[in-house]
């Protein structure tokens, strides 16, 4: 990791309601170098994916701004891939042809057709799916759709990988095994990776840095935390490891002291049986 690949300087971030202007970030500053890892963690409405949606460029922040390699993010672009909570793939195409709509998109004119055919089969090797390229998203798992979404970002060449919740509604073996795959890739392709979660395990596991974000509104960094463990990382190795268990800790440290905030800012009502969706959420992230 070297000089500044990414930067966010001073950005706030409103949004006009029927109540007046909404400020949902104040004065976000970060900087990320090239090849970081880096997580947004903090409770629901804080900002996070906000945040990722300026560095897509599919917002515009309020005041303040995102740079990228000293250009100004002002507009979606192909060195800025996102994978979503959703794998979001065409139904109607095949595994083989979604990978091949993300590049022809790019590299229509760089690439020869026997060179994007042989870029699309080495991304999709990449992930483990090469073997499923004919099948459509409804004939595959959701993990293995996932597999594909992630192909399709990597596919583009990004120098960004933009990541939301990209694990979170996969089962626990599902996701530890994508986990896994994203650290060997990483790894090898040395992309810039942004990616939201929930889930403390995964930020420690995954992460150089877990940035964790205040309550909104007027969300903001609340705590630049730097991880250093040693790579590759094994997560049976790592489960009784000290260090790891510090980091994990104080994440779960900050999520619970928001949470408490949350609850004495909360309206009190009569007591009533708590709904499966309404565990606090440094609970849910608590859990692997």
């Amino acid at each position: 990791m070297s000089k500044t690949h990414l930067e966010l300087t001073g950005v706030d971030m409103s949004f006009d309601t029927p109540k007046g202007s909404f400020l949902a970030l104040d004065n976000i500053n970060l900087k990320i170098k090239k090849g970081e890892f880096v997580s947004l963690i903090g409770h629901s409405g804080c900002g996070k994916s906000t945040v990722l949606n300026i560095v897509a460029g599919l917002l515009q922040a309020t005041r303040g701004g995102c740079v990228l390699d000293g250009h100004e993010v002002n507009a979606p672009g192909p060195e800025r891939a996102v994978v979503f909570q959703n794998h979001a793939l065409m139904p109607w195409l095949t595994v083989y042809e979604n990978v091949e709509l993300a590049v022809q998109q790019v590299f229509r004119k760089t690439m020869t057709k026997q060179q994007r055919k042989d870029w699309i089969n080495h991304n999709l090797e990449l992930v483990n799916m090469a073997h499923a390229a004919s099948k459509r998203p409804g004939e595959i798992s959701g993990g293995m759709a996932q597999r594909v979404g992630i192909a399709r970002a990597l596919a583009m060449k990004p120098s960004v990988l933009l990541m939301d919740e990209p694990f979170g509604a996969l089962d626990a073996l599902t996701r530890a095994h994508l986990q896994d795959s994203l650290m060997d890739i990483q790894k090898d392709l040395n992309n810039t990776v942004i990616m939201i979660t929930h889930d403390v395990d995964e930020a420690v596991l995954l992460s150089d840095r877990i940035i964790m974000m205040t309550n909104g509104p007027a969300a903001t960094v609340g705590e630049d935390l730097r991880i250093e463990l040693p790579r590759p990382r094994n997560r049976v190795e790592l489960a009784d490891d000290p260090t790891y268990v510090h980091y994990r800790q104080e994440v779960l440290k900050f999520l619970y002291e928001k949470q408490r905030k949350l609850e004495t800012i909360a309206p009190r009502r009569s007591p009533q049986p708590a709904a499966a969706d309404e565990e606090p959420e440094a609970a849910r992230a608590a859990r692997v």
